[in-house]
């Protein structure tokens, strides 16, 4: 299933932007042609998001980065504007990263807890879980990472623009592509060594975690803070 979706993914936010943007350009102009290439991955991203029915933090920070990004297409007016509203926004998403990571609210800390609700864990439970200052330090990182992630995408995609113009919209699509991948893998693991620090700490002052609603594991937790 996941071989399929991989699939989808790379028509939608590969493939068909690169057949609009050169087979298109000519009769629309680079404007149009590269507004058009985006609408495939906006479809996309609603139906999966309206199908799996993620409304939590994170599906809703994806739904607003979507929409934000769609509007500032709309309103850029040229190819060129266009292009470097998505690294302005690209920034503006690593600010609230950063910010997150300053008050102690790491955003990968409530993508965890998403997660952990997909499993049928209570989001309160888990947050209270991850919020202990043994494991919060894991989503600090994570998050960390996020915005490690942020500055060097968003720099070398202005760099690209400085030095091809319009040019460098394919460039870019692949770049993000490939950029995500990595950053995704290094995210993914620390993820794995994160869950396996909590299931540590769980072990250690034996909360009975299994039991997803336990009072006794809510007390515990609740000593622990």
């Amino acid at each position: 299933m996941k071989t399929k979706f991989i699939g989808i993914e790379i028509i939608v936010f590969i493939a068909l932007p690169y057949f609009i943007w050169n087979y298109l350009r000519d009769f629309t102009g680079d404007y149009y042609a590269m507004l058009l290439s985006t609408a495939p991955g906006f479809v996309y991203t609603i139906f999966r998001f309206s199908k799996d029915r993620q409304f939590s933090v994170g599906g809703l920070f994806i739904l607003i980065s979507l929409l934000l990004g769609t509007l500032l297409d709309l309103l850029s007016g040229s190819a060129i504007q266009m292009l470097w509203n998505s690294v302005w926004l690209g920034f503006a998403f690593t600010v609230v990263y950063l910010v997150s990571m300053l008050g102690r609210k790491p955003l990968a800390l409530y993508f965890a807890v998403d997660f952990a609700y997909l499993q049928g864990f209570p989001r309160a439970n888990s947050h209270h879980l991850y919020s202990i200052k043994e494991n919060i330090k894991w989503f600090q990182l994570i998050t960390a990472l996020f915005v490690i992630q942020g500055l060097v995408m968003n720099s070398v995609m202005a760099l690209l623009i400085m030095r091809h113009g319009v040019e460098a919209f394919m460039h870019l699509i692949l770049l993000r592509k490939a950029l995500g991948l990595i950053f995704g893998i290094v995210i993914f693991v620390c993820y794995l060594i994160s869950s396996k620090k909590v299931t540590t700490y769980m072990q250690t002052h034996e909360i009975d975690w299994p039991i997803k609603n336990s009072t006794a594991a809510n007390e515990k937790l609740e000593e622990a803070h």
